[in-house]
Parts: C-alpha cells; sequence; structure tokens
C-alpha cells in the first residue's frame, strides 16, 4: 500500500489568518508612516523659511538696518518690478534671481518644485492664467509702502516677536490675519509656519495668529511694528 506524501501548504484558513495578520499590521504602520512624512513636509518647509529670514538679516546689514518693502497689501497679482520688494531683494543672498526675473522667463516656481519658494505642502489653485505663486508671503504691516521709508530692524520691538513671513495661499505676497485670502494658511494641519525676524520659526494655529494692536492676547506674536501708522488692510 502507497503512501500520499505529507502536504506542505498553507491551508484556507492559514491564508486568511495571514492575510488578517497583514491587514492588522498595516493599518498600524501606514498611520505612523503619514505622520512621519508630514513632519518631514513641515520640516522642510520650515527650513525654507529659515533662509528667508537669514536673507532679510544679510538684508537689512547690507542696507543701513533697513527691511525690504512687503510688496503691495490686499492685492493679488501684484506688480512686480519694484527690487525694494521681498521678492526681489531677498533672493540674491541665497544666490537665486528676484521674482521679476523668474516670471519674465516663465521660470516661476510652482507647487512640486523642490526650492526656497515653494512648501512641500502647497498645492495649486485653480486661477487660469495666474503668473505669480507666491507660496510665503512677508507680513503686510512690515515696510508698508504708506511709509517713506521701509522699517529699520532695531526699530520695530522684540524680534523674537515680531512676524516677518508665513505660509500664504499663493497670489498674494503679503500676509495678514483676517477672513480674506491674504491671511495666513494652515497647511500643516491646523497650524502655519510663521517665521520671525530673530530667525525661529513655529507652527502656530489660527488664533494664535490673530490681529491685535495691543498683543496683549498673544504677546508672543506681534504684526505691527511700535507706533505704526498704517490702519491695516481694508476690512
Amino acid at each position: 500500500m502507497t503512501r500520499r506524501p505529507a502536504t506542505t501548504g498553507y491551508t484556507l484558513v492559514e491564508l486568511l489568518a495571514v492575510i488578517a495578520i497583514l491587514g492588522v499590521t498595516m493599518g498600524l504602520v501606514m498611520p505612523a508612516l503619514q505622520q512621519s512624512r508630514a513632519a518631514a513636509r513641515r520640516a522642510a518647509c520650515q527650513s525654507n523659511l529659515r533662509q528667508w529670514v537669514f536673507a532679510v538679516q544679510y538684508y537689512a546689514a547690507a542696507h543701513k538696518g533697513r527691511l525690504p518693502r512687503r510688496g503691495q497689501g490686499p492685492v493679488p497679482g501684484p506688480a512686480l518690478n519694484r527690487p525694494e520688494d521681498w521678492f526681489n531683494a531677498l533672493p540674491p543672498y541665497f544666490d537665486d534671481e528676484p521674482y521679476v526675473e523668474l516670471v519674465n522667463r516663465r521660470r516661476q516656481p510652482q507647487p512640486g518644485t523642490n526650492c526656497v519658494w515653494i512648501c512641500p505642502e502647497a498645492e495649486q489653485l485653480d486661477r487660469p492664467g495666474e503668473r505669480v505663486f507666491f507660496n510665503y508671503a512677508m507680513n503686510m504691516a512690515l515696510s508698508v509702502w504708506f511709509s517713506p521709508q521701509p522699517d529699520h530692524i532695531d526699530r520695530v520691538g522684540p524680534l523674537q516677536t515680531m512676524v516677518f513671513m508665513t505660509d500664504s495661499l499663493g497670489p498674494y505676497c503679503s500676509v495678514f490675519p483676517s477672513a480674506k485670502d491674504y491671511r495666513p494658511i494652515e497647511r500643516h494641519g491646523l497650524t502655519a509656519n510663521v517665521a520671525f525676524l530673530d530667525g525661529h520659526v513655529a507652527a502656530l494655529a489660527a488664533e494664535q495668529l490673530a490681529d491685535a494692536r495691543d498683543d496683549s492676547a498673544h504677546p508672543a506674536v506681534r504684526w505691527f511694528p511700535p507706533n505704526s501708522q498704517w490702519p491695516g488692510p481694508p476690512q
């Protein structure tokens, strides 16, 4: 009488058990992996903002303490040809071209570009014909064209609390807490990355960015320099 060889394969029950275990494992691993990737993108964005702050510090040192202009206020697609505006004045300090030259050559950075202009979390807006995309924008209350002279870095109060630049929506070169589109954008979960003039970058929630002239609600976040005569953007 011949014997059948022993079966070495898996039974259906065993295969289903393995698949179930793999499913549970992936369910545990994937959220952690996604969180890790999100943290890496947030860190890359913060690194970009630090480069902009270092550039403005070098600019101020080279211009007797004066900051660059903030560009136009609550206007999408602003004028690009003024050399004093931050997006033209600062790029040479990290060996990049002024934004107006990038636009003229049709090389302006877009979402997905790995460069200092673009946050890794940025998404393109559906705005046909839009030629600018400012992923980061300067504090609208600093160095306003309303004033005859740009602000002086030594006269804006504590640098560690003065907002210089934040995540922004895209077509605006300056940013200000508001219900309007030129407000800071919370790209990173419920927070926006904010760069201060001393060089540090923080992830802040919307309520921490609220406009407060007296700075009593959030004294660590200031938008207006002392004695500013700018009334703020139209409501």
